[in-house]
């Protein structure tokens, strides 16, 4: 089945957040969804301009709509100083009623797949129908200081020291602390250990799981 699927990706706008293959999981489901409808992907925070879509910066209405037509997948941005694109200048309202699909990078995490979230993030826009948090199975087993972007208020959070190691435990006290996302998509479950960790987690959490791995395809609803 197919990640757009298992998530129940509906019309309207969806947020990704948190770590471990957001950007992937953006372009993946932008060119499932293309098969049903149009997409625009964009990002609150700050992305680099892909090179395999059609990207308009400041487009118009019009220019907008005419890109939709002819290619059914956009990504929408304004240009920023180093080269990267930021939230669009139309807005996020007026996008969701040029398309059938908005799908926003809400969130960084400077590559890393789990993060805690500072009091201004993550940068979810007024109006997003859905929220999947993401995190990447390779965080399990490692040190929260060497595996997590602001480990800090990461380790405050799970109530443990930076030198913790990542169980299954740990991220599910950041989870229900933080209280982000509505549903969770693990990445990177691509050997027996991590699959392991990541059922462990789904059956601990109160919400909808879904686990798998961008790269081989391959994925499981767990909860």
């Amino acid at each position: 089945m197919k990640i757009s699927q298992l998530l129940t990706i509906e019309p309207g706008m969806t947020a990704l957040i948190g770590g471990g293959g957001k950007t992937t999981l953006m372009y993946r489901l932008a060119k499932e969804l293309s098969d049903v409808g149009t997409v625009i992907v964009c990002t609150s925070t700050k992305i680099v301009a892909p090179d395999h879509i059609p990207t308009l910066t400041d487009g118009s209405v019009d220019a907008i709509s005419a890109a939709l037509h002819r290619h059914r997948v956009i990504c929408v941005g304004a240009k920023t100083e180093n080269g990267k694109l930021s939230e669009p200048a139309i807005g996020f309202e007026k996008l969701k009623q040029l398309a059938d699909y908005v799908i926003v990078e809400a969130d960084g995490a400077h590559r890393l797949p789990i993060k805690a979230h500072a009091a201004h993030e993550p940068v979810i826009p007024e109006g997003a129908g859905q929220t999947v948090l993401v995190i990447g199975a390779d965080c399990f087993g490692k040190p929260i200081a060497e595996i997590c972007h602001r480990p800090q208020l990461f380790a405050v959070a799970a109530g443990v020291d930076l030198r913790a190691t990542v169980t299954p435990e740990i991220v599910r006290r950041v989870i229900t602390a933080e209280v982000l996302g509505d549903r969770l998509y693990i990445n990177k479950v691509e050997n027996d250990q991590n699959a392991a960790n990541a059922r462990a987690l789904a059956d601990m959490l109160d919400m909808p799981v879904t686990a798998g791995s961008l790269k081989t395809e391959e994925y499981l609803c767990l909860r």
